[in-house]
């Protein structure tokens, strides 16, 4: 069993810093669901951390079988010392150390013809950006890009929020405007914006073509270069007193406005 200053353990303890999972290109998986949802996905699982009391569930047990067989590295912890590591309040003795996954615009190329990709430009707060990949990766979109400025898709916040649907489509952390617009241009996709103010209401909105569906922060909103160069606005109508939608609600309306458009059931 392992202490505390294990320098494996102090490695792992270091990954709760965003700088350092970027430098390092690794991130903490925990949670015996979301460490199986990584294990099925053939996601590249590193390390598992346990304590001895998690393996008492047969579902933990399992899951250190299969790290075993593909290699990671097993390391058991006194309750203490998991404890500082957990990110959760009520830890359930499991965590993973997994490799991030360097995803390029060339792993957008659609699967099913029309293509569905998900814009955040961004978007700051960790549980709508977690809420909006969930809901992508629900309505079967290609993938999802991040933009500079978003959230960190690595935010432990984030990956719950996910629900694990960040193991099952591509996402592009960090891009560029201008090479997601040249991409989006040089394909034929049509980029639509949710903007609350817009004229022409969501449901007006051709979507069976190739699109990418738009959205900004929670405050600001899409840039100036985004909005530069977006085909059309939309918004969703609002007929109550309310002043606006979470973000995440919005993505997911114009996600099945689109599935609807598209004749999907």
């Amino acid at each position: 069993m392992v202490s505390i200053h294990n320098p494996r353990i102090k490695y792992v303890r270091r990954l709760a810093n965003s700088r350092f999972r970027e430098r390092e290109k690794k991130f903490l998986v925990e949670g015996i669901r979301f460490v199986e949802e990584a294990l099925d996905s053939g996601w590249p699982v590193e390390m598992l951390i346990y304590t001895g009391k998690s393996v008492e569930n047969p579902r933990a047990k399992k899951l250190l079988t299969t790290a075993a067989a593909r290699n990671a590295l097993l390391l058991e912890v006194a309750e203490d010392v998991f404890g500082k590591l957990a990110d959760t309040t009520t830890p359930q003795g499991i965590i993973a150390v997994a490799a991030q996954r360097g995803y390029s615009l060339a792993d957008l190329e659609p699967i099913n013809y029309p293509a569905l990709l998900v814009l955040v430009d961004g978007v700051q707060d960790p549980g709508n950006l977690g809420a909006i990949v969930r809901s992508a990766d629900a309505a079967g979109a290609g993938g999802v890009v991040l933009l500079k400025g978003t959230a960190d898709l690595y935010n432990p916040k984030t990956l719950r929020a996910t629900m694990g649907s960040i193991f099952h489509l591509p996402i592009i952390q960090g891009a560029e405007a201008d090479d997601i617009i040249s991409y989006l241009n040089r394909r034929g996709i049509k980029t639509v914006a949710g903007v609350p103010r817009a004229k022409e209401v969501l449901f007006a909105v051709d979507l069976q073509v190739p699109c990418a569906l738009a959205v900004g922060g929670e405050a600001a909103g899409l840039s100036a270069e985004m909005l530069e160069h977006v085909d059309e606005l939309a918004r969703i109508p609002m007929p109550g007193r309310a002043e606006s939608l979470n973000v995440a609600i919005s993505v997911s309306i114009m996600l099945y406005e689109t599935l609807r458009q598209r004749g999907v059931s």
